[in-house]
């Protein structure tokens, strides 16, 4: 196994790019698991805390182009696990309402997306896990304004 580069293994850039791929796969995997992807994770979470929505509105909250927005919409309903129906205030919009399905797939993901988490976290205490999810979160969100 190669070693990396003290200088580079230092620089927290550089170990949470090596992170964020690993916490991606675990999560990827947890999701095939059961038969989903991370952006119907992503759709069924944001319809469940903020309710029916256009598919416009699920692009922004999700922070999906909209393409890829009618296209995991398309693979959901597919599924039985969301419904679109014409907006009757504006009849050219979509409104997008999880099905009962929808609601029980969210909660095997939930489940899945928990057991990556610990995976991912495992070697921490409960009080370390807190801290890094507030330093993170605070890094987030200075750096999405901009």
């Amino acid at each position: 196994m190669e070693k990396t580069p003290a200088r580079l293994a230092a620089k927290p850039s550089w170990l949470l790019t090596q992170l964020a791929v690993h916490a991606h796969r675990l999560a990827s995997d947890g999701f095939a698991e059961v038969g989903a992807r991370g952006y119907h994770y992503r759709i069924l979470a944001a319809l469940e805390e903020f309710g029916v929505a256009s598919q416009a509105e699920l692009g922004r909250r999700c922070n999906m182009d909209r393409s890829d927005v009618v296209a995991a919409i398309n693979e959901l309903a597919g599924q039985g696990l969301v419904e679109r129906t014409p907006d009757p205030d504006d009849r050219r919009r979509n409104l997008v309402t999880p099905t009962p399905a929808g609601d029980r797939q969210l909660r095997r993901l939930d489940r899945a997306l928990d057991k990556a988490q610990e995976d991912l976290l495992g070697p921490l205490a409960a009080e370390d896990r807190q801290v890094l999810t507030r330093l993170l979160t605070q890094l987030l969100a200075h750096h999405q304004r901009g």
